[in-house]
């Protein structure tokens, strides 16, 4: 029954009658008011105030949560990667984050630079119990939130505009009153309008210039106010105009830090976050990874590291990116996806033949010296600058001579010649294509030695001698061909020459050598020398490769090789 609605669906979808049923949907976010912009001709210039929410956002949408203990060496962490402000959980939300709040404060865990940050909604008993979580606390930041949207009014609190401001009002006086009665420590406000992007511009506004009012931010007391993408509605720069349009419309704004917490569920919390920078935000809440609840949070060290590649200190310690995702798995149990920006397995292997080609010359022209400017068109940073490097290059159909190149010059040593390359490129293609996978290193090299490397079948080379005569050069060499051995002699103006003269004549073929190229083989560790040798007999070129630790054997290697190619 399955298989035949399926059919039947397709079959309305092949002629055009099948259509999504888009029509159900509507836009959920507000018109913005706003008669100039100026964030789309701004720059970001420096790094934006921090505020990892891993321990709250990133945790409550784990499968297993963390334990105290997991959430205490969790914290540890995220205060060695730098960051000054840490939302460290929902105290009144459970036992467990409760405990851990006081672990963190009475074990003295806390550095004297690190405001942790604990959320609360506006409601009396919440706020309370958040309150005492704090005490003792050397530096804290409240972070009091209500749900100001149209649809959160209407269907989940079924109250009004004022009843809804009247509520966040309610809530900043508690908060303040058992602050200034309970608490000793420098304690700071933020203020969350929640589902902001679904709010009215100017309601949002006018909430949250009210929560100010009570507040009273100040130049030495400068209150947090947080504009959240709760939910992804609208394409970044949308939410780029309600920051900016907020910045414009909020009081007192010198003396507020205006900080952005955007979601993913469009699959651009990093663009919405940089683009808020741009209208005006002055602080990131988002987790390190990207963890969060439904498609999750903005990923901070995606949005750092594109900060370093535009030369900009993101002031975060993440030069060592495996560490991080290290300790971000073991701790949340999820993996990195293999295509993330910048932390990915992937992220620094190339398939493209273009692509690898494009990336080796550029390394080859620049380098990764820290003296040169990086300039790479296909990597926007140095992989090293982050722990990694550029490499394996993986290779697959798809990939060119770029990549088989960067393969055997940096893994084996192999300076291959352009026409030998290009002919190897294309053996490396047809194997990846006929496997229907990537090649591994060593199937490239072992490959590579297969089709030209001292190849034996069907001459051999026994043993030669050679000697100068006059002005030239006279070899003798036995060699075995079918297990039919033969003593064959040749002279000429070098070994080489000798030994093609004697081939020619024993073979009674007519070749000639028309390229020959030989180096040290640096990679090897007994210093062996590789030399490559095309020989061309007609219209048809043959290359062959040897390697030995005598660069005259190397090389009456190769003419063998080209030769048993020839004839094979």
């Amino acid at each position: 029954m399955l298989g035949h609605i399926v059919a039947q669906l397709f079959v309305l979808h092949m002629k055009g009658e099948f259509i999504m049923n888009y029509q159900k949907y509507q836009k959920m976010y507000h018109k913005v008011p706003l008669e100039k912009r100026d964030w789309p001709s701004n720059e970001i210039t420096k790094a934006p105030v921090w505020c990892s929410v891993d321990l709250r956002d990133g945790n409550q949408a784990l499968y297993s949560p963390m334990t105290t203990d997991e959430k205490i060496e969790f914290f540890k962490f995220l205060v060695r990667l730098g960051f000054k402000e840490i939302e460290v959980g929902f105290p009144a939300a459970s036992h467990t984050e409760f405990e851990f709040t006081r672990r963190l404060i009475d074990e003295n865990i806390i550095p004297d630079d690190v405001s942790i940050q604990v959320l609360t909604q506006a409601r009396e008993h919440i706020i309370k119990k958040t309150v005492e979580a704090l005490k003792g606390a050397k530096n804290a930041i409240i972070h009091l939130y209500n749900s100001t949207s149209t649809l959160q009014r209407d269907v989940v609190f079924k109250k009004n505009k004022e009843e809804i401001k009247q509520l966040a009002v309610d809530g900043a006086k508690l908060v303040k009153s058992l602050v200034s009665g309970q608490l000793d420590g420098n304690i700071r406000y933020e203020y969350s309008p929640e589902s902001f992007t679904c709010t009215e511009p100017d309601y949002a506004a006018e909430v949250t210039n009210a929560v100010l009012d009570v507040f009273e931010p100040s130049a030495d007391n400068k209150v947090i106010v947080n504009l959240p993408s709760t939910i992804e509605v609208a394409t970044a720069n949308v939410y780029a105009d309600q920051i900016e349009y907020m910045c414009k419309h909020l009081n007192n704004r010198e003396n507020l830090i205006i900080s952005v917490h955007a979601h993913n569920d469009r699959g651009t919390g990093v663009a919405s976050s940089e683009l808020a920078l741009l209208a005006g935000a002055d602080r990131v809440e988002g987790t390190i990874f990207g963890n969060g609840e439904r498609t999750g949070n903005t990923d901070i060290i995606t949005v750092a590291l594109n900060m370093f590649c535009q030369g900009i200190d993101p002031e975060l310690n993440i030069d060592n990116i495996d560490e991080i995702i290290e300790v971000f798995e073991k701790y949340n149990r999820l993996p990195i996806h293999p295509r993330h920006p910048y932390a990915g397995d992937m992220a620094y292997v190339a398939f493209s033949g273009s692509h690898q080609d494009a990336i080796k010359k550029s390394m080859d022209k620049f380098g990764q010296s820290p003296k040169n400017k990086w300039a790479n068109p296909y990597l926007t940073i140095d992989p090293t600058d982050i722990g990694r490097k550029y490499e394996p290059i993986v290779i697959n159909s798809q990939s060119g001579k770029g990549g088989v190149s960067y393969v055997m010059e940096n893994k084996y040593g192999y300076t291959l010649p352009k026409p030998m390359l290009i002919e190897f490129a294309a053996i490396v293609n047809d194997m990846s294509d006929a496997k229907k996978t990537v090649l591994t290193n060593h199937e490239i090299h072992q490959a590579f030695k297969d089709v030209y490397v001292n190849v034996s079948t069907p001459i051999k080379t026994r043993f030669y001698r050679s000697s100068e005569e006059e002005d030239k050069t006279v070899l003798s060499a036995t060699i075995e061909r079918e297990g039919k051995v033969s003593t064959i002699e040749g002279s000429g103006n070098g070994p080489l020459d000798a030994l093609s003269n004697g081939l020619r004549k024993y073979l009674n073929e007519n070749f000639e050598i028309c390229n020959y190229t030989e180096h040290a083989l640096e990679r090897s560790s007994d210093s062996k020398a590789a030399t490559y040798i095309a020989i061309k007999q007609g219209d048809k070129t043959y290359w062959g490769a040897g390697v030995d630790a005598n660069i005259n054997t190397a090389s009456i290697y190769a003419l063998i090789s080209a030769v048993n190619r020839m004839l094979s």
